[in-house]
């Protein structure tokens, strides 16, 4: 991908704290399909949380600190990219807001703002990538995350790529755009009702016959991945960015099961 100054685009890839903390493969998967969309990838050491915890418990302090080292890690990039439409969400909406009366920083976040994507926007919407050169022959079905659908908007996508892949059967459940009770320290607060969303959520997926449930936000996975855990289903749990990089060579999220093979085409 080439800018218009005739030289690579430069991405910086947002790793989230889920991501860092639960399942590293979601950042490489992520850093192989930038790669091969011909984007320049690197990892700023310095990132932190992007401080939505914080912004969510009212601790604006706390909230201000961690986008303004984002805003400042970032500032020479020519794209952030973020495999959470929740985290994306927050430096796209939610710093400029944070950061409305800063007279240094609200600027910078404007800017930053419009250089940001949630990763199959990214892709879709900016790279223009249609057609992903992999077969995966699984029977999947995916789950809007709140952030990412209500917020950005990302709907289209996701399923555009994934029915792009060679062999996939996508079906849709019937809460696939209903919230799975995650919602950050939502679950913590109200883990009884935390719990019954996330159970109509399973049994919407079990109903759809899928063997696979794919998201693009870590914290809706794990989520989702317990819950399924604990009523032992036998559904593999999985983000999108795995399925659409060909590294499904490692178990799904929460599982000891073998861990599933996709396939890179050969056209």
């Amino acid at each position: 991908m080439i800018n218009s100054g005739g030289e690579m685009l430069k991405v910086g890839l947002f790793v989230t704290c889920l991501v860092d903390l639960f399942r590293p493969s979601v950042g490489f998967a992520t850093i192989k399909l930038l790669q091969e969309s011909g984007c320049i990838v690197d990892v700023p050491i310095q990132q932190t949380c992007c401080g939505q915890p914080a912004y969510n418990s009212g601790d604006r302090s706390s909230a201000i600190s961690a986008a303004k080292n984002t805003i400042i890690t970032y500032e020479n990039y020519d794209y952030v990219v973020v495999p959470s439409g929740s985290c994306a969400s927050m430096l796209i909406k939610h710093y400029p807001q944070l950061l409305q009366n800063d007279k240094v920083y609200k600027e910078k976040a404007d800017t930053l703002a419009t250089k940001t994507f949630e990763l199959t926007s990214f892709l879709y919407d900016v790279i223009g990538l249609r057609k992903i050169p992999r077969s995966f022959p699984h029977h999947v079905t995916y789950h809007d995350a709140c952030s990412g659908l209500r917020e950005l908007g990302i709907k289209k996508q996701p399923r555009e790529l994934l029915n792009s892949l060679q062999g996939i059967k996508l079906v849709e459940h019937d809460a696939s755009n209903v919230c799975c009770g995650f919602g950050g320290t939502f679950c913590v607060k109200y883990p009884e009702i935390s719990e019954d969303m996330v159970k109509n959520k399973t049994e919407s997926i079990v109903r759809s016959g899928a063997d696979m449930i794919l998201s693009g936000d870590m914290g809706c996975l794990l989520n989702i991945a317990g819950k399924i855990a604990r009523e032992k289903n036998d559904i593999e749990v999985r983000h999108i960015a795995e399925v659409m990089a060909g590294t499904t060579d490692v178990s799904g999220i929460g599982d000891t099961k073998e861990p599933i093979k996709s396939k890179v085409s050969k056209k």
